[in-house]
């Protein structure tokens, strides 16, 4: 397949998530849920220009802020990238880190304004926010509709013409590959997605992995047109996939070099391997599923590198796994694909996020489980301060919800708030970009639901990270007749205590089923109680038997009966069904 008159275009696509019906989204949660790239897909395309065949590889990333460890992993092996702007919408706030990320790398950006042929497309309004915010001359904005095909041919002229080539390279060059992707096929092992940087890859070629040292032997490689179609052989500048005698996923390393056996070449500079941000506990609903629940999480580890694994044991929930995730729709996406593809029954504790404890002795040590937290007593005497991750995070809104929007990031401690208009002339639709830094840990619970309730649905919303911060932390318990329940351990910022407290105790109370004696729900810090409430008992009428007037009788029943539920409670213990805790969780 490689002429001489042969050549490629390496190229991704920032744009806003929405809805897709695109052969990359292969996955159900993908379609659903409308992100694109949750596992990183290619595909190959081949257009001919006056007798030049062009090929054109499309890598495609996903435009959810959880997933940017996947988008700079993607523009590593493109020299170019479309910026896709709904010309109805305006600029989003997930393409302007993605746009940032892309120009740090160097690429070539050919900006695109999509679904002008919409009544509502303003497209010289649209031109014009492009270029206050990017910096990008709106004579360069090729206006185009993916609905009706106008403009695409341009686009394709314009990736041709404007995207560099990747540096051409001898033939027999030695081997350089950047593996940037890989997917875990169950028949064949590992199938690893590369950019050639030089030389040529073919079948029953013996390869060496920079990172590791380990030796394969290449069984199968080809290009993905969009689905995979076997090639004789991989030439500078392509894109393509190979599987060869790789089991493990663990073994793939993104950002790592390949070369030949007996030819070692420098590595390319590699990436830094995803950091889990979001942690939660995920048990079975049934204690005997936790070997199935395992295995099942393993699986799909293999095809998602950058989660992480550890198990643990609740008394409340029993055996069950610590997971770290990227983020919170990474969380909801891993879920959404352990119930649909597992068929898994499950409970997921609320989220949490890594906090950094620094002891006097000068150690430092992350806490992602709030049980293992230090608890009062070892904050006040062996503890020099604890640390939490903050984000800068950007919101891009409607003018007309822009209080909405300050009073969401004051209500959830945001410092450093600015904003600037988008538009030149700020007219009546204007768009306002609003910034400031935020706790990771008020993102993970119900902003992005607050975010979209109070702008209407209109808001767009990106973070990126920021490193630690000083804060005062404390860890909250609950208990249930005086009794801790692990499961439920919160680590909330001083200032939210009451407000946390007051909502947990009256979630519980909602959910315990009441017992034969009177159960206190108690929300707690060290030993102060923050709030509380009580199941009140059922009672039996035990002095439905007697009649007449017999009081004293009667009386000598009832302090029976409160003895009796006295030495119940002082033994009692208060078992949460597993529906109380999915009940209380899921929310």
């Amino acid at each position: 397949m490689h002429e001489a008159d042969t050549m490629f275009s390496n190229f991704s696509i920032i744009a806003h998530i929405g809805e897709n019906e695109q052969v990359l989204d292969k996955l159900k949660v993908e379609r659903d849920r409308g992100i694109t790239g949750v596992e990183g897909q290619t595909a190959t395309m081949f257009h001919d220009v006056k007798g030049q065949r062009h090929v054109l590889n499309l890598i495609d990333t996903p435009g959810h802020v959880d997933f940017s460890w996947e988008v700079s992993r993607s523009l590593a092996a493109c020299q170019g990238a479309l910026l896709l702007v709904d010309a109805s919408q305006g600029v989003q706030a997930q393409s302007i880190s993605v746009f940032h990320i892309a120009k740090e790398r160097g690429l070539t950006i050919i900006p695109v304004l999509n679904k002008v042929d919409l009544p509502a497309a303003q497209p010289e309004r649209i031109a014009a926010q492009m270029a206050s915010t990017f910096g990008i001359d709106p004579s360069e904005c090729i206006a185009i509709s993916a609905k009706t095909g106008l403009g695409v041919e341009e686009v394709l002229r314009a990736i041709i013409e404007r995207i560099p080539p990747p540096k051409p390279s001898p033939e027999d060059a030695p081997l350089k590959a950047l593996l940037f992707d890989s997917l875990y096929d169950r028949y064949r092992g590992v199938i690893s997605l590369l950019s050639v940087q030089q030389g040529v890859l073919r079948k029953g070629d013996k390869v060496v992995s920079h990172h590791t040292g380990k030796k394969y032997e290449v069984t199968e490689l080809g290009i993905m047109h969009p689905e995979e179609s076997p090639a004789t052989g991989l030439f500078p500048g392509q894109v393509g996939y190979i599987a060869c005698n790789m089991k493990e996923s663990s073994e793939a390393h993104i950002g790592d070099t390949l070369y030949r056996v007996g030819q070692p070449v420098p590595p390319m500079p590699g990436f830094r391997p995803a950091k889990a941000m979001v942690f939660a506990g995920v048990f079975p609903v049934d204690n005997a599923d936790f070997p199935k629940l395992e295995e099942s999480i393993r699986r799909l580890m293999l095809t998602d590198r950058s989660i992480s694994m550890q198990r643990e044991s609740s008394t409340a929930l029993g055996q069950g796994c610590r997971l770290g995730f990227l983020g919170t729709l990474h969380m909801d996406v891993f879920r959404q694909r352990l119930e649909d593809e597992y068929d898994a029954n499950i409970i997921i504790t609320a989220p949490t996020v890594p906090f950094k404890v620094v002891w006097k002795d000068g150690k430092e040590e992350l806490v992602s489980n709030p049980t293992e937290f230090p608890d009062l007593e070892a904050q006040n005497y062996k503890i020099k301060e604890v640390q939490e991750p903050v984000v800068n995070a950007s919101i891009i809104v409607p003018e007309d919800y822009f209080g909405d929007m300050m009073d969401l990031c004051f209500s959830k401690r945001g410092t450093n708030v600015e904003h600037k208009y988008l538009d030149a002339g700020a007219s009546e639709s204007a768009r306002i970009m609003l910034t400031c830094t935020l706790p990771l840990s008020e993102i993970v619970t119900d902003f992005f639901d607050q975010l979209k309730s109070r702008s209407s649905g209109f808001a767009s919303f990106d973070y990126e990270d920021a490193g630690y911060e000083a804060s005062d932390l404390c860890k909250m318990m609950f208990l249930l007749n005086a009794k801790p329940v692990d499961a439920l351990a919160l680590i909330v910022h001083r200032s939210n205590v009451d407000t946390v407290g007051r909502a947990w105790v009256k979630k519980l109370h909602k959910v315990i089923p009441r017992q034969l004696f009177e159960v206190p729900i108690q929300a707690v810090i060290g030993k102060r109680v923050i709030a509380r409430e009580t199941v009140s008992a059922y009672r039996a009428d035990v002095t439905a038997g007697l009649y007449g007037g017999h009081y004293e009788r009667k009386l000598k029943h009832l302090v029976n009966q409160k003895e009796g539920k006295k030495r119940m409670k002082k033994v009692g213990k208060v078992d949460l069904p597993q529906e109380a805790f999915f009940d209380m969780l899921k929310k």
